[in-house]
């Protein structure tokens, strides 16, 4: 994949482009939606499937107190979109002088001078420009004038609930993650870098890594049956995860993300991890000690272990 960040970054040979625009925030069934049609079009008229997507957040500077936590770093939401099939992304500094554009200089200016645009391919409710003045309909009249296409896909509904950056960030937020992997079409993950902790585990529980995410939306605080990545190398492992605040021996301030291996760590401790959230077990409370707390971390690892046992039997089922 081709990745450009800013504008004289672009090469004259960007286009001609079968293009998307978007935050693509978490890169959801509805996002998905809306890549692999891009990459149909691109197919089908001899074009480079591409997107155009947005850092920071647009509403970062036009509404900063309203601006949404963010579920997906720009290098992740790249790295979801070409295993969508997009070829090359345009991760576009958003700032002042964007937020002034309007609807026909952002055309013009960039879209058409910059990225060679032939085909467009939006969500229903795609709005751009100055003040949102430009929307799909704005878009197919420019296309007439500057030699485009503009196609709207529709709304993605799961289970009669549409699907949303704002809904999966709700049951995100809420533990809910089974759901909200129904709306993303996989697992809700974190990714960071393994930081030390305070030695307690390793002593007196049960070893763990410790992660420092570097996404700002977060699971609910609690446990839950999660899926660890080695992001170095091919390794990954069952694992039963933590979120919260450490009452047992902790001040109950510090919020952290701590994953337990439900099999041997081989091959040293990993630097970079991603923690795939699959199934909220129970809510984090305080133990009367260290031994009660590795009991019940003990249990959790047994209701983990059922749980990929089940995963793994129907797993067997579906493909026989």
């Amino acid at each position: 994949m081709r990745i450009f960040r800013t504008l004289d970054e672009l090469p004259p040979d960007f286009g001609p482009s079968a293009l998307t625009i978007g935050n693509f925030d978490g890169v959801h069934a509805g996002h998905r939606r809306i890549l692999r049609r891009v990459k149909e079009v691109a197919a089908e008229r001899g074009l480079k499937p591409s997107a155009l997507t947005f850092d920071p957040h647009p509403s970062k500077i036009v509404s900063p107190a309203r601006a949404p936590r963010l579920m997906t770093s720009p290098d992740q939401r790249c790295a979801l979109m070409q295993a969508e099939g997009i070829a090359q992304v345009f991760i576009m500094p958003f700032d002042q002088q964007v937020v002034q554009l309007t609807p026909e200089q952002f055309v013009e200016r960039v879209l058409v001078r910059k990225l060679g645009v032939r085909a467009m391919v939006l969500g229903h409710d795609f709005c751009f420009g100055y003040k949102q003045s430009g929307n799909v309909q704005v878009l197919r009249e420019l296309g007439g004038k500057y030699g485009f296409t503009t196609e709207e896909v529709k709304a993605v509904t799961v289970r009669g609930r549409v699907v949303s950056s704002t809904a999966l960030r709700q049951l995100i937020e809420a533990g809910r993650v089974a759901q909200a992997a129904r709306l993303l079409e996989r697992s809700y993950a974190l990714e960071g870098d393994v930081v030390p902790g305070r030695g307690v585990g390793s002593k007196q529980t049960v070893p763990t890594l410790n992660l420092a995410a570097n996404t700002e939306v977060l699971p609910a605080v609690g446990v839950y049956v999660t899926r660890t990545h080695d992001l170095d190398a091919p390794r990954v492992w069952p694992s039963v995860t933590n979120v919260g605040y450490r009452p047992t021996f902790a001040d109950g301030r510090t919020l952290s993300i701590e994953t337990f291996l439900l099999e041997p760590l081989a091959g040293g401790t990993p630097r970079h991890i991603r923690v795939e959230f699959l199934w909220r077990v129970r809510d984090e409370r305080q133990f009367p000690d260290a031994q009660s707390l590795k009991q019940q971390i003990l249990r959790d690892a047994g209701l983990a272990q059922a749980y990929f046992r089940r995963a793994k039997k129907w797993t067997c089922r579906s493909v026989s």
